[in-house]
């Protein structure tokens, strides 16, 4: 049982057999003992410094037991003793070292590693037990400080009373001695713990460098400066195979300051330590690398150098390069070899992540690349402008100049976009396909293709559109609706080939090109069929407007008048039939102003004599909501455009009196520049919306049939906004 939970036993044990006035008096000494202790045990599980926990210690052990010198001591390994804790009375200050040559205390107790006591300094021979004696001293105890199975120091409490220090006190002495090993083991923890630390915080400043990602050489050098920090050699060198027996010396350390001596393609000779791990793969260890056999130096260290460590670098794999320490005077301590090759296993791991950052990087500016034209393609921006922008992007990306050619029907290819190539032809240029050249291969082919420019093949434009000899050229199909519509081109500009994933890379490209094709197609498609849609509705509309004024309308007007004849012929007398006549006709009046007010609505009349603007202060008139009108409008525009200008007004107008409940309504229509600018505002509820069914959409699609554009402004409580912009050029919806 430890000494600590045996004297609680005891304690526990006579307090039961004591009476009462003694029981309470040990019970309060125990109260003050525990307190004493769990003061001390906070502190070591806050992990306070050794030095504080032992001045607590033997503060609390002079208080528990009454006495003014307590002092505590380390035994160190060359047979001493050095006061690392002591009492203020304690003739021995913290820091005083004494030999352990003659019988003492000290002695005893690491010699026994027990407890151990003397009750009369008088019967003790030697000169420290005179000393002792002389100072006062007339018994002592003292308890071992064990610490993982050594005795690692003692505690001696000293008295100057006459009589003996009271028995069991070396047990509550040795509660205490319990709680400073538990220190000591802590900070010996602490200590292995900060080494690891350490090495980790390397690790870390070197993973910062990565991430950050700083140039090569940097991350080198810092890694031969963070392995010589860690392990305290004379030299460390990081170097990377080249090939069997070359090296690149990638960076190098010195404990001098002495600068690098970075060399490229170094030979390796037979025998030296990198051509051991080139030739293993393995960790090397030369502890006497004078005698050693082959040339001694061979590369890793320098002429003073005579043990080291090197330690192969896998990335992925492969055998990457070696890391070497080196000492000038006893060999690496052991276990060198595990930290070195654990610190270069995570080095690896760092240039792996390297590569596969600058890949992932690559692969995120791709994405950006493909998000911002299928940005513009899901905007249904003009064609002229995505093809500008995949290009760019093309060139960008792969850092090379690049090309999107359109096959003609005549054998030729029109370039309908490019970046910024030297002496290349103007875009929309035709150029003849035939000869040795990507454009020509991918239309005979339909499939990617890579050309080499280094050889002389031909004078083509579209194999040497302003480059010079030495480079390579890729293309990538672009079809569209399984039909080759064209091609998309990158030229290098570098003396290597392009890399071998370029044709896959530059079709995910060439695929946004067709999407963009094949939404302009279908766009002018469903602009075209919304046009002969609107203009079939406008016919009918002119044809039924015309049959009710040529037909009924005219039959109406031909009744009345005979109506009208009829009752000029009844005799006076009968004024019953007269006034039922006269009734007629005016029910057939009325009835003749609505068919007139239908059919105007249907096909204004007043549009096709005058044109728009008195059409529009017609619909001005009829308006029950007040109008204010602004009129720029020149000479008669095209029918269709002022048909479709017409019902815009009126379907905005009749919006304005039946759901937006508003007082008035400012309409202005201009012309200029080969556009009609037409806008209506009203200052109603505001919140107009392009609900199915709604006037909105009626207008919206009749905007689009005229290629024009259509703005709604509509804030909650603030009026509606319509402005609408119809190119006049635009008459066939395109």
């Amino acid at each position: 049982m430890p000494p600590a939970r045996r004297f609680a036993a005891e304690s526990a044990a006579r307090l039961k057999e004591e009476p009462g006035e003694s029981a309470r008096d040990g019970l309060e000494e125990l109260v003050r003992e525990q307190a004493a202790l769990r003061r001390v045990a906070t502190l070591v599980a806050e992990g306070a410094p050794p030095a504080e926990v032992f001045a607590a210690v033997v503060n609390e052990v002079a208080r528990i037991l009454g006495l003014e010198r307590v002092g505590m001591s380390r035994y160190e390994a060359d047979g001493t003793a050095t006061v690392i804790g002591a009492t203020g009375e304690h003739p021995y200050p913290p820091g005083s070292r004494s030999a352990l040559n003659e019988p003492s205390l000290l002695l005893h107790v690491r010699t026994t590693g027990r407890p151990a006591r003397i009750d009369d300094y008088r019967a003790l021979p030697g000169t420290m037990a005179a000393a002792a004696h002389e100072a006062g001293v007339r018994s002592a105890i003292g308890t071992p400080i064990i610490v993982d199975g050594r005795t690692w120091g003692a505690i001696i409490a000293t008295s100057t009373e006459p009589r003996p220090i009271p028995d069991r006190s070396e047990l509550r002495l040795a509660q205490f001695t319990d709680l400073v090993a538990t220190a000591v083991s802590n900070a010996t923890a602490h200590t292995d713990l900060s080494a690891l630390a350490d090495e980790q915080a390397a690790l870390r400043r070197v993973a910062t460098l990565v991430a950050r990602g700083a140039p090569a050489a940097e991350i080198f050098s810092a890694v031969a400066e963070e392995v010589g920090g860690l392990l305290g050699p004379d030299h460390a060198v990081m170097a990377r195979f080249d090939g069997p027996d070359v090296v690149t010396i990638m960076a190098e350390w010195t404990s001098t300051g002495d600068p690098p001596r970075l060399e490229k393609g170094r030979p390796l000779s037979e025998g030296g330590i990198a051509k051991l791990v080139q030739d293993s793969g393995r960790t090397v260890r030369v502890d006497d690398y004078v005698s050693a056999a082959g040339n001694r130096q061979s590369w890793v260290l320098d002429s003073g150098t005579r043990a080291a460590v090197a330690a192969p670098i896998m990335v992925d794999g492969r055998l990457w390069g070696v890391m070497g320490v080196g000492s000038r005077g006893e060999p690496p301590p052991s276990g060198t070899e595990e930290r070195l090759a654990g610190f270069i296993d995570l080095v690896a791991t760092a240039i792996a992540n390297t590569q596969a950052r600058e890949e992932l990087r690559r692969v995120a500016a791709e994405q950006a690349a493909l998000r911002r034209v299928a940005t513009l393609v899901a905007k249904e921006a003009p064609a002229a402008e995505v093809f500008a922008s995949v290009t760019a992007e093309a060139g960008r990306l792969f850092d090379a100049e690049c090309g999107l050619l359109r096959y003609d029907p005549e054998g030729t290819a029109t370039i309908v976009g490019q970046t910024e190539i030297a002496q290349a032809p103007d875009i929309w240029t035709q150029l003849p396909l035939g000869g040795q050249n990507a454009a020509t291969l991918v239309f005979e082919t339909g499939r990617p293709a890579r050309i080499d420019l280094s050889a002389d093949n031909d004078s083509n434009p579209l194999t040497v559109i302003g480059r010079p000899v030495g480079q390579s050229a890729v293309g990538a199909p672009v079809s569209v609706a399984g039909r080759l519509w064209g091609v998309l081109i990158l030229v290098s500009e570098r003396d290597e080939p392009l890399p071998a994933a370029t044709e896959a890379r530059l079709e995910g490209l060439a695929e946004l090109v067709a999407t963009a094709i094949a939404n302009a197609g279908a766009r002018a498609e469903l602009t075209a069929s919304r046009a002969r849609v609107i203009a079939t509705a406008d016919e009918t509309r002119r044809r039924i407007e015309r049959d009710l004024h040529d037909g009924v309308q005219q039959r109406l007007v031909s009744l009345g008048l005979q109506l009208r004849a009829a009752q000029a012929t009844v005799p006076p007398e009968l004024v019953e039939l007269a006034g039922e006549l006269d009734g007629v006709v005016t029910g057939l009046t009325i009835a003749l102003d609505e068919l007139r007010d239908y059919a105007r609505g249907i096909h204004p009349a007043v549009l096709v004599k005058g044109g728009l603007a008195p059409a529009m202060r017609a619909l001005a008139r009829r308006s029950v909501v007040p109008v204010e009108l602004e009129l720029h409008l020149g000479a008669r525009l095209p029918q269709r455009i002022e048909l479709g200008a017409y019902y815009l007004i009126s379907e905005a107008l009749t919006n304005a009196a039946k759901h937006a409940d508003a007082s008035s309504v400012a309409v202005s229509a201009d012309e200029a520049g080969g556009v009609l600018r037409l806008c209506v505002r009203d200052d109603g509820v505001g919140g107009a919306t392009f609900v199915p069914g709604s006037g909105l959409v009626g207008v919206k699609d009749r905007v689009a049939a005229l290629g024009g554009l259509l703005v709604v402004e509509s804030p909650p409580g603030l009026g509606t906004t319509l402005r609408v912009e119809i190119p006049l050029s635009a008459e066939d919806g395109s």
